[in-house]
């Protein structure tokens, strides 16, 4: 795949409509027509589990912006230590993400109503108040909270992912108007698979024999033997979403619901705006680490499909599965027109590997280009970056690139009075290289036939509205725009200090060079001394 360069003069002028979609561009006088989605969203209220993670926000600003005339969007959060949900909420709406809605809606924060909870608790944490308020008034639920931490004990787990989920089924059964329930789960719950359809798969264990066997087991015990439980999945993050997705099967009979697998969410396309992104989780914190000089390889197979896909595309997505599965679960009391009470829910594989695949190497060619571009101040070394799949090769480069460096700057930071933090640093990507490495070097083949019928059962005005069509998106202009996401949303690097990024570049560089010189010429002399004193000895 090409990756065009960019002329100087177009890295530091804005790319024209790269912070704009196609709404801007509409003449008022040409309608899009009728959009079958605000019509399933005019009055409803809406009840959003995850809604302060990061496609939980995405998925918030797109329901109040493309759908003006919905009621209401309960959220349910939990208070963290020292914050109280309205505070962690004034300042999640504070976010730029939410720029072009307060403009657009100015009064969109009346429809938001918080919902005091707890995913892993029983009953979700909520007071009966709430839950008859919910019970009573919501029509649509999309469930995505869950714990994204690949280390996450598995009581934790199991309690958030598992568990969790259950309730939410539960709480979704005694919904008067439910129309649609989507479970936002993972492409790799069952990445034990090489093959992955859009359909359930046997869980590993039974979820409520899961629940069961965490709840009752001594924590000591139960960390002992979690690898046997996981076996060939990777982590209890996989594993929990595999149980949870059978929690679903089990638990959806005769309700209105969807299961929605989306692969590797990263920054957005072009909503609300181009390239945000607000976590340094899987391939954008390899971006993030190679930029400021701190990770210079991964253990990654440069030739096997990275399966990436953009934020405000994957929640469009799941907007347009709950708009289906509404439509085919008809409100009316007594359901005559409902599938099969027996019929599994509809699965969506959520993925660009059929329509627009992209290998990892072509993935970190894109950022190269791009990002030494507009290289950040925030950097700290010259970047020096590579893939292997080679396992040893991988580790000596560890050895070379990032642990000496440690060792040796520390020691230095020892000696001047300074506090040691490269070794503790280098420790933690250490460990999220390997948690990389599994998804990095394995390649997966998934079918979205359902994904793909779905977007070509919308009509005209909603296929702009809401678009998710993987085969439209150009991967050149959406790193143009990831990188400088990057570079603002999460280094908060403004685009102003590109010069001084470009200088500051310029002497990492020398500085490297240099290093690398010296270094060079010692080793020399230490190999000249070895072989004169073998050559003394004969």
């Amino acid at each position: 795949m090409a990756v065009e360069m960019l002329t100087d003069s177009q890295v530091f002028e804005p790319k024209q409509g790269g912070d704009i979609t196609f709404l801007d561009m509409v003449d008022e006088q040409q309608p899009l027509g009728e959009s079958q989605i605000q019509k399933l969203f005019a009055g409803a209220a809406v009840l959003v589990t995850g809604g302060t993670g990061f496609l939980g926000k995405l998925l918030v600003e797109k329901l109040l912006r493309s759908c003006p005339d919905l009621k209401k969007i309960f959220l349910l959060a939990r208070p963290k230590k020292n914050k109280d949900i309205t505070k962690r909420l004034q300042e999640q709406f504070d976010d730029v993400l939410y720029d072009r809605l307060r403009k657009e809606c100015p009064d969109f924060i009346r429809k938001i109503s918080i919902v005091e909870g707890d995913m892993g608790q029983p009953e979700l944490g909520m007071c009966a108040e709430d839950r008859t308020k919910i019970m009573n008034e919501v029509e649509v639920i999309f469930h995505g909270a869950a714990t994204v931490r690949f280390d996450e004990p598995l009581k934790t787990a199991v309690q958030i992912n598992v568990r969790g989920t259950r309730e939410m089924l539960r709480l979704a059964r005694g919904c008067a108007r439910l129309k649609a329930f989507v479970h936002i789960s993972t492409a790799y719950s069952n990445c034990v698979q090489t093959e992955i359809g859009e359909k359930f798969y046997d869980s590993p264990l039974p979820g409520d024999k899961l629940i069961d066997l965490v709840e009752t087991m001594d924590d000591q015990v139960l960390n002992n033997i979690t690898p046997g439980l996981l076996g060939a999945f990777p982590n209890t993050y996989a594993y929990t979403k595999a149980v949870a997705e059978h929690i679903v099967l089990e638990y959806s009979k005769g309700l209105p619901v969807a299961l929605f697998r989306p692969s590797i969410v990263i920054g957005t396309s072009k909503e609300p705006v181009s390239g945000w992104i607000d976590n340094v989780y899987g391939p954008t914190g390899v971006v993030v680490g190679a930029a400021v000089g701190l990770l210079h390889v991964l253990n990654c197979n440069p030739k096997v499909v990275a399966d990436l896909v953009p934020g405000d595309m994957v929640v469009s997505g799941v907007i347009a599965a709950a708009w289906r599965t509404a439509r085919d679960y008809p409100s009316s009391c007594n359901h005559e027109d409902a599938p099969p009470a027996d019929l599994p829910p509809p699965v969506y594989n959520y993925v660009s590997s059929e329509q627009k695949p992209l290998t990892w190497e072509q993935f970190m060619s894109h950022n190269e280009v791009y990002g030494l571009q507009v290289p950040s101040v925030q950097a700290i070394y010259y970047y020096l970056f590579m893939l292997t799949s080679n396992k040893t090769l991988y580790w000596f480069y560890c050895l070379l690139l990032h642990w000496l460096p440690a060792y040796v700057i520390d020691a230095v930071a020892v000696i001047v009075g300074k506090k040691p933090m490269l070794r503790k640093t280098y420790a933690k990507i250490t460990k999220f290289s390997e948690v990389m490495a599994y998804f990095a070097t394995r390649e997966w083949k998934f079918d979205n036939r359902n994904t793909q019928k779905l977007f070509a059962e919308m009509c005209g005005a909603d296929q702009k509205l809401f678009d998710f069509d993987m085969s439209a998106v150009d991967w050149n202009d959406y790193f143009y725009n990831y990188i400088r996401g990057i570079r603002v949303y999460l280094l908060k690097d403004p685009v102003d200090t590109v010069p001084a990024g470009l200088r500051k570049h310029y002497r990492l560089k020398l500085m490297h060079y240099t290093f690398s010189a010296i270094l060079g010429l010692l080793l020399l002399r230490l190999l000249w001394a070895v072989a004169t004193f073998v050559v003394g000895l004969l």
